[in-house]
């Protein structure tokens, strides 16, 4: 048997142990009232037996255990609450709240953070963001002197009864009917929190304060307490004044009973989402009274659990976190222990900027997965140049080379060579058709091959880009490239046309004149050997063979000897030629996709990585490493 077991058979008490519900379905419970004595619950040995209460009036509402006890003390004169005041000399006195340098830094963190944000995440994302940001002025407006404490419990827990025994005088109105509370009750131990009870929606008409003692003004004095509705109620605005309270006041003290505490609504819906504001938590076992033995203990640990698996931290050994007590409201019992906690909670003046340093952490956690990413992002070094080559290749920088080197050649061909060679050359460019000895492309082929590779160069950077990113940032950088590729063949082929081969010829190297004047004479010597000879022939010379043949024997072998060596000298130029207009296009081509594809995803990537150390700021762990960014 566990200890929940040993607990539920020594008590009696029939667990709801995380029982789910429907939503925020309404549940009408009709619950006999907790301090009720139960038969089936042993009382402790050392307790004396109740003596019976005198019978009631005629006609009068017996509602047990609290009513015979209200007719027991009747004789004696029960405390009066005081109605809260609000003048402008009590005004006066509250200072209004100073956050410390660290919170500050967080909330402006957040404030440029959803500043950043906000034509990139949708307002649903940062609406809580905002919501934090706007409680936060707002309480920073207000007294700094006073701590606003809400109790709230579930139906039948106590939590009206032990607010009236922490003010020692009834203010809220307890008994069996549910729900007894319908709407917050508040009860202020010094003057100045009208502000701040205005801010909660209370009115007048429900603000008290408590039985004038010395002791108590001391111990309390800053304190203002709320008592809320039933969380659990069945009326559907109860539960909305709850929560609408519960996200204003500065901390909570939780009010369970025995039979209730592991109650799913309590755990799932409220404990669960503020396990990061332990610190100004109070969670109160109530109704002690009706626990035999060390059934208290068994409850309080078997509690403590549950808190441990809800994620809230508890505040043992010294260390921050919620605080947990048991006590009976009804005896008396453990009140004193809490009244004492209370008090030192509200000396410090620090639970108003921890609930909004625990409101900043939610918010932080809630904005995590559009912010944080584990892995390095950006573009790199190599991703650019890949891009840059796709670039030049779908404009076509090597076939440009290419070309320019072939012009090159065919240039100094045809300065250096042979007169004959030329004179064949050109006959063949005029006369022969080119169809069958090169492949004729069709321009509508090549601008759609071309328009295909820059879509791909585009889609390979926008997915590199983008990879590790949070969706909303991934998108956003995706839409840049896209943006950014509308019109880009146009201007490569723009491009292209400016930055190809220049108009007239490719320039000359100093050596080819010379080489120019060489061929010449190689050419002159063959005229005038053949010249010789033809004059010879029809003897209008002396017949000589020997120099006019050396004549023309040299200009034969001369000529091609010179074509040849500078068609050697040529390659280099030519080389040089070639590579240097490869190397304008695609610089030319770089340029273009940078300006219209890589700043705009860089810009991205750079206000994403501004947002993320903004980010950083507001989780308070500094400035986030390992955040590769691509400028272009």
């Amino acid at each position: 048997m566990t200890g929940a077991e040993r607990v539920y058979a020594a008590v009696g008490i029939g667990r709801a142990r995380h029982a789910r519900v429907d939503g925020d379905a309404p549940r009408r419970r009709r619950d006999t009232d907790r301090n009720t004595p139960r038969h089936d619950v042993p009382l402790p040995p050392s307790a004396p037996a109740p003596e019976p209460a005198p019978p009631a009036p005629a006609g009068a509402w017996d509602d047990g255990l609290i009513a015979r006890r209200v007719i027991e003390g009747a004789a004696a004169p029960e405390p009066v609450a005081v109605v809260e005041t609000r003048g402008p000399s009590a005004q006066a006195l509250a200072a209004p709240l100073a956050y410390d340098g660290p919170l500050r830094a967080r909330l402006d963190a957040l404030r440029e953070l959803v500043g950043l944000s906000r034509t990139r995440l949708d307002s649903r994302t940062l609406a809580e963001a905002g919501r934090v940001l706007d409680e936060a002025a707002a309480r920073r407006r207000l007294s700094g002197q006073h701590t606003v404490v809400a109790i709230a419990g579930a139906t039948g827990s106590g939590k009206s009864q032990l607010f009236n025994s922490l003010a020692g005088v009834t203010i809220s109105e307890t008994g069996v009917r549910r729900p007894t509370t319908s709407a917050p009750i508040a009860c202020s131990w010094s003057d100045g929190a009208a502000t701040l009870l205005d801010r909660l929606g209370i009115p007048g008409r429900l603000r008290r304060r408590p039985v004038q003692s010395v002791e108590a003004e001391a111990q309390l004095r800053g304190l203002v307490l709320i008592d809320l509705p039933d969380h659990d109620s069945a009326a559907v605005q109860h539960r909305e004044q709850v929560d609408r309270v519960l996200a204003l006041v500065d901390a909570v003290v939780w009010v369970v009973d025995p039979e209730k505490y592991a109650d799913a609504v309590l755990h799932e819906r409220y404990l669960r989402p503020m396990a990061g504001h332990a610190e100004v938590m109070f969670v109160v076992l109530n109704q002690t009274d009706r626990l035999p033995g060390e059934a208290t203990e068994q409850v309080l640990d078997d509690l403590r659990r549950l808190l441990d698996e809800d994620g809230i931290a508890l505040g043992e050994y010294g260390e921050p976190g919620a605080t947990v007590l048991a006590l009976s409201a009804l005896t008396g019992d453990g009140v004193g222990e809490l009244r004492e906690s209370l008090g030192q909670f509200v000396a410090e003046r620090g639970a108003p900027a921890r609930r909004i340093a625990a409101d900043l952490d939610n918010a932080a956690a809630g904005l995590r997965p559009v912010y944080a990413t584990r892995r390095r992002i950006g573009l790199s070094e190599e991703a650019r140049d890949e891009f840059a080559d796709r670039l030049a290749e779908a404009v076509g920088a090597t076939a440009a080379g290419e070309a320019a080197e072939r012009a090159w050649l065919r240039n100094a061909n045809r300065a250096c060579g042979t007169p004959w060679l030329r004179l064949w050359r050109w006959y063949q460019d005029r006369y022969d058709s080119p169809t069958g000895r090169f492949p004729l492309r069709n321009q509508a082929d090549e601008e759609a091959t071309a328009r295909q590779r820059v879509e791909h160069a585009v889609r390979t950077l926008s997915e590199r880009a983008s990879t590790g990113l949070p969706a909303p940032w991934a998108q956003a950088v995706r839409e840049a490239a896209v943006r950014g590729s509308q019109g880009l063949p146009e201007a490569l082929d723009e491009l292209a046309a400016r930055a190809g081969l220049p108009p007239g010829r490719p320039p000359r190297p100093g050596w080819w004149p010379a080489a120019v004047l060489t061929q010449a004479a190689m050419t002159i010597l063959q005229i005038v050997g053949g010249l010789w000879l033809a004059g010879q022939i029809v003897d209008l010379m002396a017949p000589n063979l020997g120099v006019p043949v050396l004549l023309m024997v040299l200009g034969i072998v001369g000529g091609p000897l010179v074509e040849w060596s500078c068609r050697l000298a040529a390659r280099g130029p030519a080389r040089r030629y070639g590579t240097d207009a490869e190397r304008r296009l695609r610089e030319a081509a770089a340029g273009c996709g940078r300006a219209r594809v890589l700043d705009p995803v860089a810009a991205e990537l750079l206000r994403h990585r501004e947002v993320r150390e903004q980010y950083a700021r507001v989780t308070g762990v500094g400035a986030t490493a390992g955040v590769g960014v691509g400028a272009g």
